[in-house]
């Protein structure tokens, strides 16, 4: 299933200014790992930790919605943790696979260029009293594609029997892990631009633009 483009809605419901839940508390875990998963990768190269660590984010992904949800824990710091640990994670391991010639130099630029655009929408929303744009299922399934692929193209180095079998399917997730990563961001300059075009911002003024 995927989202259409549509533009952020004037107004947006404020979530709880909450600091000490448990999702919370599993974001931050995982954002303290990104420099130690790319120390591991950098330095002695221990792919079988890195890979231990991604395991741990990608569990400890689902799990903080679903504690969230479960608990009523959401939060306004939580709903900025969460997609910074996924980006982080993302930008750390193409950085990594390109210093250690996993995959070519333009993958990774590709990857920092659309958050960098990213970026730049929040930041104009921002500034017109938006939030920003909705995540989208097609966002949801680059990263689930993206943290398939990381693991398989840790897995798939090397000439083992395990490697020759992990290298097809890393190549198909990092193929469409990045082509559904750079949708995803298509669909934030779409949805960025029709709530500046034609919306109201949720500070309640008339402006349109």
């Amino acid at each position: 299933m995927v989202d259409s483009a549509r533009p952020v809605p004037p107004e947006v419901e404020e979530l709880p200014d909450r600091w000490l839940t448990i999702p919370n508390l599993l974001s931050v875990i995982r954002l303290a790992g990104v420099p130690v998963f790319l120390w591991l990768l950098l330095g002695p190269q221990a792919d079988g930790w890195a890979l231990l660590i991604l395991v741990f984010s990608g569990v400890s992904d689902w799990a903080d919605g679903k504690i969230a949800r479960w608990l009523n824990q959401a939060s306004r710091l939580g709903a900025m943790l969460d997609p910074a640990a996924d980006r982080l994670y993302t930008l750390a391991t193409a950085i990594a696979f390109v210093v250690r010639d996993i995959v070519p130099w333009w993958v990774a630029a590709v990857l920092v260029l659309r958050d960098v655009l990213v970026g730049v929408c929040i930041w104009l929303l921002g500034r017109k009293g938006f939030a920003p744009p909705e995540v989208t299922y097609v966002g949801k399934a680059a990263t689930f594609n993206l943290m398939y692929a990381m693991p398989l193209m840790l897995l798939a180095q090397g000439g083992s029997a395990a490697a020759t079998f992990a290298r097809p399917i890393a190549y198909a997730f990092t193929i469409w892990g990045a082509a559904l990563f750079l949708w995803s961001g298509a669909l934030y300059v779409v949805q960025t631009r029709a709530a500046l075009r034609s919306s109201v911002p949720s500070s309640g003024g008339a402006e349109s633009l």
